[in-house]
């Protein structure tokens, strides 16, 4: 039913069932492990109006298992990339797992799938650091730095009736700088490189 993706590994489908509703994927040397990508493998879908809330478990420091959210997996989002190496120790969350009778290895992290009622999933709140951005550093600060702009252009617009004639300055229309702007973002939402061409 699913399936976990490490970066240089080979990828896992052979996940521990550990309840009628509870999988879970060993991930030896976790420590070295950035990203972990999970996902359905088109099989078998959920049943109507459930999903599958992933979760991410390492050993603290004492051994003892610290399970935290990293999102979820649907019908309509069938896979998901989830950034574990930032996670924190001693920062676990609320999950279905505790009672599990779960082998486990000290070096040992897991992935743990719990299969859910998608308006349960709805009310979850992940691990923010698990989330891998959509959009870039770059894109992020473009898109800001053309908000700035055009919010402090904007603010020194005038009507024409309230111009008062100055040869030696030149004036631009409003409506010019927000043509620009909008072609700007398209072409940004576009292709985030364009600029490069």
């Amino acid at each position: 039913m699913f399936g976990c993706l490490v970066a240089g590994r080979l990828v896992q489908t052979a996940a521990q069932q550990v309840a009628e509703d509870k999988f879970v994927f060993d991930l030896p040397d976790y420590e070295n492990i950035n990203h972990v990508v999970v996902f359905m493998l088109g099989t078998v879908p959920f049943p109507e109006g459930m999903g599958g809330s992933v979760y991410f478990s390492y050993p603290d420091s004492n051994g003892v298992p610290v399970w935290q959210l990293l999102g979820f997996v649907t019908n309509g989002k069938p896979s998901a990339i989830f950034k574990i190496s930032g996670l924190k120790s001693g920062e676990g969350s609320q999950h279905p797992f505790g009672a599990m009778n779960i082998v486990r290895t000290p070096s040992v992290a897991q992935i743990g799938i719990s299969v859910e009622l998608l308006d349960s999933l709805a009310q979850q709140t992940p691990v923010g650091s698990a989330a891998v951005s959509s959009v870039d550093s770059f894109t992020q600060f473009t898109q800001k730095m053309l908000d700035n702009f055009y919010n402090f252009a904007s603010s020194f617009a005038l009507s024409q009736a309230q111009m008062t004639p100055n040869p030696s300055e030149m004036f631009i229309p409003a409506n010019v700088v927000l043509k620009w702007y909008e072609n700007f973002q398209r072409r940004l939402a576009q292709n985030p490189l364009f600029w490069k061409t």
